[in-house]
């Protein structure tokens, strides 16, 4: 069944229709002369008219809303992960130096040498899992980012979005960015207006 079945019979709703497709394909069309030269380009009228019928009905609208707020939470959390192993690591290390300033304390002189070369080893050491357990989170921040982008290309191609394929290109991928910001701009300026469906 076509997505046009039901307006056949009804002739005002098909006219409903097709003049918002028209004020979408408007939008968008005026909403392209902000992104790069590059990008303006590679949007075609065809792209822009199939990303204006996607977008008639405001599911769109609310998935990609849906994708944000879940990017958004992911972000969050992320964050707060790596602010909690920063915390770990700046509480390891202040432990460390109180411990080392109470061992200089009660060292006796002749023993001092070997205190502070075995002080330092502890450091470096210590340096060096903080080092090692930043670069882990940081891997595991990237490949969780990129996972979101995945799911979110998937999403959108299901959802029969124009523009949008599971790609770890970059410049694909930044087209893709691109026509998100559309939606958004878009969504945004309907919301103002109230004439979102």
């Amino acid at each position: 069944m076509d997505m046009y079945s039901g307006v056949r019979d009804n002739p005002s709703d098909a006219a409903r229709q097709q003049e918002r497709h028209y004020y979408l394909l408007s939008e968008l069309q005026t909403l392209v002369k902000d992104l790069p030269s590059s990008f303006q380009q590679r949007l075609s009228y065809t792209t822009l008219s199939d990303l204006a019928q996607a977008l008639i009905d405001g599911t769109v609208y609310e998935i990609v809303q849906g994708l944000l707020d879940i990017q958004h939470l992911t972000e969050k959390n992320l964050y707060n992960q790596r602010q909690k192993l920063h915390s770990e690591h700046r509480a390891l290390k202040q432990d460390l130096v109180r411990k080392h300033k109470q061992a200089l304390q009660t060292c006796k002189s002749h023993n001092l040498a070997v205190l502070k070369t075995n002080q330092r080893a502890e450091a470096e050491a210590l340096d060096q899992r903080v080092k090692e357990e930043q670069r882990m989170m940081d891997e595991k921040v990237v490949a969780e980012m990129d996972q979101k982008v995945l799911d979110q290309q998937n999403t959108l191609e299901k959802a029969g979005v124009p523009g949008f394929y599971i790609t770890t290109n970059p410049q694909e991928v930044m087209m893709q960015m691109n026509l998100l910001e559309l939606v958004l701009k878009l969504q945004q300026k309907e919301t103002v207006s109230g004439s979102l469906p």
